[in-house]
């Protein structure tokens, strides 16, 4: 059998190109390493009655567009958005925060009436660059080099667009974008609290600190989502994040695709310079039309490609693309809901994000950590647990707890992790929040401990990075993953990119998958029946 096209990798991303492929009237196979479905979006039972979100944990990014072309809710897709979330600091005190913006206001008034003030401010300029950059995350990026008529028009739009902005936004919209996000927020904001509480986002699974230049735009891209329309605002998958990538899963077998799991993808076969199928790790040879890459640029090009057959320009920029791991996640199954003293009886604010760093400063040391190659002494986390939320991920009266950490290096030191190494770092995380919530730790019954080295063996994801490779300003729109091939095609004939890797980036966003299936259907000229298909792209 010869299918249209393979996707290799049944994370989030290979799922919804291989959905519009399928609906598009293709035959589509998506073959997966690991026995379970959903990459880096997976919920799996590691302890008895617990669900685990056990690598992403949260869903924002993932475009309305996509859950609506695809008919996921159909499918039993919920996201529950969470009600606020807190900092607590070393003294015994929090920084709250609230899903209401007139909540989050008065909060802020009450460590600074100065901040208070600068938070609508704030909240203005960040919604402006939101509404600028999200109309290019389902467009595919134009190639500055070329003369073809697609690429000048596009280029021509992106003009456009950065022209009807004011001069000022203009040149606010440049800074920003090179600017790290402590400089940014001291423009605005005085308190140390409220400034550690707003650069979490721009550290998140980023190889940078809140003081390194081009930290600033991680933040944004964290805040380009939305839930049930609301900007920025953040929920949780009902079910685990594996909810989202199920619901795809069955939308793609409604249209006639089929996922094949525990068939890990050994070499892309390349035939007269076109892709031409993949071998399996057992031998197997799957023959196709087209194949589309869901891992990321260095493992599709570097580890699955003989390298003799592509341009020599090309490995040296793979090889550059900076994809270094700085995260780490533990999942703890526990007995019964931790107490945060700090916080008044009956707050919301447990059932969104919490952290336990207080200062841009602090979390600056914990980078300086990551630099020498140890895991954070002091990490940052944030901490959720979904089942204040979603009861339906654990027995009654137990709760899931979602602890995602920076920063932790892809080597110790210059050597691989241990299992001691892991024992330790998941002993600092621990001791930390029983700081905050004493007894924490009797409550324990599980821990699932993941450092870059399981991110990496089990996902798929080089070096535990968990964006695919760094959203700095050098690796976006036609720089991602390299000039000349990022507008998801690669030297090779029929191989094509779907990943993280590509426009716009990382997240559980589904635009790279999508934009890569968009692509893909333009280049096969299809008849009237796909073009039918490709009219809800």
């Amino acid at each position: 059998m010869i299918h249209d096209a393979i996707v290799i990798g049944a994370g989030h991303n290979g799922l919804v190109a291989a959905c519009y492929l399928a609906r598009a009237g293709m035959k589509v196979c998506v073959v997966e390493k690991n026995d379970w479905i959903g990459g880096a979006a997976v919920s799996r039972e590691l302890y008895p009655g617990f669900t685990y979100s056990n690598c992403s944990y949260v869903s924002s990014l993932f475009r309305p567009e996509i859950m609506r072309d695809l008919e996921l809710p159909k499918h039993g897709l919920q996201i529950l958005p969470y009600e606020g979330g807190a900092v607590f600091q070393q003294g015994g005190g929090y920084l709250g925060m609230f899903r209401d913006h007139d909540a989050n206001r008065r909060e802020f008034a009450r460590h600074s009436r100065r901040d208070a003030e600068a938070y609508d401010i704030y909240a203005r300029d960040i919604l402006r660059f939101c509404r600028f950059i999200r109309p290019m995350l389902m467009r595919t990026p134009p190639d500055p080099s070329s003369l073809r008529p697609r690429d000048l028009s596009e280029l021509l739009w992106l003009g456009k667009q950065m022209g009807a902005l004011s001069e000022r936004m203009r040149a606010r919209m440049v800074q920003f974008w090179t600017m790290s996000i402590a400089d940014f927020l001291d423009e605005y904001f005085e308190s140390p609290v409220i400034k550690g509480y707003l650069a979490v986002s721009a550290i998140i699974g980023t190889a940078l600190g809140p003081m390194s230049p081009g930290s600033a735009y991680v933040l944004l891209h964290h805040y380009m989502g939305d839930v049930d329309g609301n900007v920025g605002a953040w929920g949780f998958a009902r079910g685990g994040m594996g909810a989202i990538t199920r619901a795809l899963t069955d939308s793609l077998k409604a249209a006639g695709g089929e996922v094949r799991t525990g068939q890990g993808v050994e070499r892309i076969d390349v035939t007269g310079g076109r892709a031409s199928g993949v071998v399996l790790a057992n031998g197997d040879v799957l023959r196709a039309r087209r194949v589309i890459s869901n891992m990321d640029v260095k493992r599709t090009f570097l580890r699955h490609v003989d390298e003799a057959v592509l341009p020599g320009e090309f490995v040296r920029r793979v090889k550059t693309f900076k994809i270094r791991g700085s995260s780490g996640k533990l999942n703890i199954a526990l007995d019964s809901a931790p107490v945060f003293p700090a916080l008044p009886e009956g707050a919301p604010n447990v059932r969104g994000d919490l952290h336990f760093t207080d200062s841009i400063e602090r979390m600056e040391r914990g980078y300086d950590d990551w630099k020498a190659g140890r895991f954070s002494r002091d990490p940052f986390q944030d901490v959720m647990i979904p089942t204040m939320i979603d009861p339906t991920m654990v027995p009654p009266g137990k709760h899931f707890m979602s602890c995602f950490v920076q920063y932790a290096p892809p080597k110790i030191e210059g050597r691989d992790w241990t299992d001691a190494d892991r024992d330790a770092f998941r002993d600092t995380c621990l001791n930390q929040i029983e700081t905050y919530s004493p007894g924490f730790k009797d409550r324990v019954l599980h821990v699932e401990v993941r450092t870059p080295r399981e991110l990496e063996a089990e996902v798929g994801l080089t070096e535990g990075n968990i964006f695919q490779g760094e959203l700095t300003f050098d690796q976006l729109l036609f720089n991602r993953p390299v000039p000349g091939y990022a507008q998801y095609r690669s030297p090779i004939r029929d191989l094509w990119m779907c990943g993280s890797s590509t426009h716009p980036g990382g997240g559980v966003m589904g635009a790279p998958g999508r934009n890569a299936a968009a692509e893909v259907l333009r280049e096969a000229g299809m008849k009237r029946g796909m073009r039918d298909a490709y009219a809800v792209l």
